[in-house]
């Protein structure tokens, strides 16, 4: 199933069939206030969404049918990205405060270290398979705007991408979410520039995937779907105006 957020109804998610697309159901969080990022665990046949309002992570067990159960579990701080890694562990990225913390499915803090002082506003990080860490970093008034490989202690800067904000090739404005495919090609979701860009698995560029002639908006959140290759991209509203209606759709692309 393809379950999509969305946040103009507070506690809302729709759930689409992933072969015809066609939808299916549409839940509701009890409690939810601001939803950040949403990952999902084919491990533990369930769904995360991070809620930045609340200050924690709920969990919804998939796995016991579209209704299934909801749990939470508090993580101290503001939630700004989720990923879930090769232990089957939670990876929750936290921007305003420069951390990662790992959890247990069931919440458990495994450990939680800082990034190095030069990673500025960390959005999302995913974990690799030799346990570095892949995460963008910017702010929309940061000069920096980049995509860095991180050592598995979250001490050292490996690889880089990116630097001074801007359109060209080699440059970001707002690197926001990010997929890895299963040879650790690295998909970028540029926010401003509203593109997508992949990267090698040691972080130099290879080409532009999406671009303004595919997406109708901004790209800000990605889901790789590996078995089909397929790039699922939540392409929204880019309007900042406190009148304008917010828009948004999920498009799909082979990759």
């Amino acid at each position: 199933m393809i379950y999509v957020l969305r946040s103009k109804e507070c506690g809302q998610i729709e759930v689409y069939d992933i072969i015809t697309y066609r939808f299916q159901c549409c839940l509701s969080l009890p409690n939810a206030r601001l939803f950040a990022d949403m990952t999902s665990c084919e491990h533990f046949l369930c769904v995360y969404i991070a809620d930045h309002g609340a200050d924690c992570v709920h969990r919804l067990d998939v796995g016991l049918g579209l209704q299934g159960s909801i749990t939470q579990w508090v993580v101290s701080d503001k939630p700004s990205g989720l990923s879930v890694n090769t232990a089957h562990n939670v990876i929750v990225t936290f921007s305003s405060v420069r951390k990662i913390k790992e959890f247990s499915s069931h919440g458990e803090v495994i450990r939680k270290f800082a990034f190095p002082d030069n990673v500025i506003n960390p959005w999302h990080a995913i974990q690799l398979t030799n346990s570095q860490f892949i995460v963008c970093h910017n702010n929309h008034d940061d000069s920096i705007h980049k995509v860095c490989m991180i050592s598995a202690d979250g001490r050292h800067i490996v690889h880089s991408h990116g630097g001074q904000r801007g359109s060209e090739t080699g440059q970001y404005s707002e690197p926001r979410h990010l997929a890895v495919d299963n040879h650790e090609f690295v998909f970028v979701a540029d926010l401003n520039n509203r593109r997508v860009t992949l990267l090698s698995p040691t972080l130099n560029y290879v080409r532009q995937v999406l671009g303004r002639d595919e997406l109708k908006g901004c790209p800000g959140r990605l889901c790789l779907d590996v078995q089909r290759r397929r790039l699922l991209v939540a392409d929204n509203d880019c309007s900042c105006r406190k009148d304008s209606k917010r828009t948004g759709r999920v498009v799909v692309f082979s990759v």
